[in-house]
């Protein structure tokens, strides 16, 4: 598979793990809407685990994700490496952003933890 190719797949996956999370966010209510909502009882189970689903779903694919990028970019670079050694840097790089989609996955979880707690 070309890299560009994947990088294609990757990118359309991580814009489908944002964009239902960020769902999901719009979705439950707001802070005002919570602080009632604690105050009254406790989160609706439904709610807590479809919540804990989503995202334990959001951090699971980013991960898988990021761990293809950076098997596929980390064998581009070894091939670049061992042809130009004085494209380290910018080599690094381009692993460094392959391994952000785990932590945009991340923030996601965290972002969805914190509207239900």
């Amino acid at each position: 598979m070309k890299l560009w190719t994947a990088a294609v797949i990757l990118g359309t996956v991580t814009v489908g793990i944002l964009v239902a999370g960020t769902t999901l966010l719009w979705l439950f209510p707001s802070a005002a809407g919570a602080a009632e909502a604690a105050a009254a009882g406790a989160t609706d189970p439904d709610v807590a685990r479809w919540a804990f689903a989503s995202a334990a779903g959001a951090a699971a694919l980013s991960a898988l994700a990021a761990g293809y990028a950076v098997a596929q970019v980390g064998t581009a670079a070894v091939g670049a490496l061992a042809e130009k050694p004085e494209l380290f840097g910018r080599v690094l790089i381009l692993v460094g952003l392959a391994e952000g989609i785990a932590i945009y996955g991340l923030i996601v979880a965290v972002l969805i933890f914190n509207r239900v707690a």
